[in-house]
């Protein structure tokens, strides 16, 4: 089996089970259904198999994220809100990306813990990305409309840990709209 197909597998096992309940590289092996000799070979306990899965998931998001900002059919506005429908689509489907970055964070609380250090740079990524989108619309206050915009889709990710529920994401995509529509009306001097 290649690398990338474990880590693919053993990234749908951890979205559907959590990290609390794959304790160990021997009950993941089993879950992912790869000898635990064989995963041993490649990652010596399972921090570093979950270390390398979030790494891959992560590179996964930005990889999306870049093409979603080279497609030039798509307004800023719908960049801004693709998330939503990716994972509207990837619930429908079972899977639960991005949650894992959240639970990484509260698993591994230490700021200097390798796993929360990586799921901490991809929310910076997610920030950054949404910042850049809304200071590319010139949107007013661009810093405090990203951070309620970020707060919007954590409050999702987060939710759908515990309920994993698509009617969620439609309610974090309907307030994520309401809330760049309002950036976009103060921007305009409607609000004022």
């Amino acid at each position: 089996m290649l690398r990338e197909q474990v880590l693919e597998h053993a990234l749908n096992v951890l979205e559907q089970d959590g990290l609390a309940a794959t304790t160990s590289l021997e009950k993941l092996a089993g879950k992912v259904e790869i000898p635990f000799d064989q995963l041993q070979r490649f990652w010596p306990d399972r921090d570093a198999l979950l270390y390398d899965a979030l790494r891959f998931h992560g590179e996964q998001i930005d990889t999306w994220r870049r093409q979603l900002l080279l497609d030039e059919t798509l307004t800023a506005e719908q960049k801004l809100l693709a998330r939503y429908q990716v994972l509207e689509t990837s619930v429908s489907n079972g899977r639960f990306p991005g949650c894992l970055f959240i639970a990484a964070c509260s698993f591994y609380p230490q700021n200097d813990n390798p796993i929360h250090q990586l799921a901490e740079q991809q929310k910076r990524a997610s920030w950054h990305y949404t910042h850049d989108l809304l200071s590319q619309l010139e949107t007013d206050n661009p810093t405090l409309v990203a951070d309620q915009m970020e707060l919007i889709l954590e409050g999702c990710l987060s939710k759908l840990l515990v309920k994993r529920q698509v009617q969620d994401v439609v309610t974090a995509r309907q307030l994520a709209e309401d809330v760049l529509r309002f950036a976009l009306c103060r921007k305009n001097g409607a609000l004022t």
